[in-house]
Parts: C-alpha cells; structure tokens; sequence
C-alpha cells in the first residue's frame, strides 16, 4: 500500500519519518522504535499516535514509501 510520509532530515541529510498519511488519516509518529536498510530499501519501525505499529518502507530510487507492516497496540 503506497502512502504518503512527511520526513525530517536531519543533520546527515537521511530522512526521517515524522507523520503519514494512512487512507484518509493523518498519524504523528511518536516514536522510531527500529530502522535498518536494504540494498534499495530503508526501512522504519513506528509507534504511531494511534496507538499501532507500523513499518514504514522507503524506496529510495522511486523515492516512494509502502507500508510493510502492522501491529495493533495493546491499548486499543
């Protein structure tokens, strides 16, 4: 699923996610629990303000974001 993420880019120049766009609903990333990367991927594990886990995937030669996964918080 593609979506829609607004990045920070912080002092090295690599982006960030800050918040994304999930259907019609617009989430604050609270939190980077992980990252890593691939051979074209980077990849970002979320805490949303929803609550819910998120993997964020960045292709960084289409420069476009999917979402990889999904966890539902516990607090839900």
């Amino acid at each position: 699923m593609t979506i829609t993420v607004e990045c920070y880019a912080g002092y090295r120049g690599e982006q960030e996610p800050r918040a994304f766009v999930l259907g019609e609903r617009r989430l604050e990333v609270m939190a980077v629990a992980d990252r890593w990367a691939g051979p074209d991927y980077r990849y970002f594990r979320v805490t949303a303000s929803d609550g819910h886990t998120y993997v964020l995937r960045h292709d960084e030669r289409r420069d476009e974001w999917t979402l990889g996964a999904f966890r539902k918080g516990e607090a839900h």
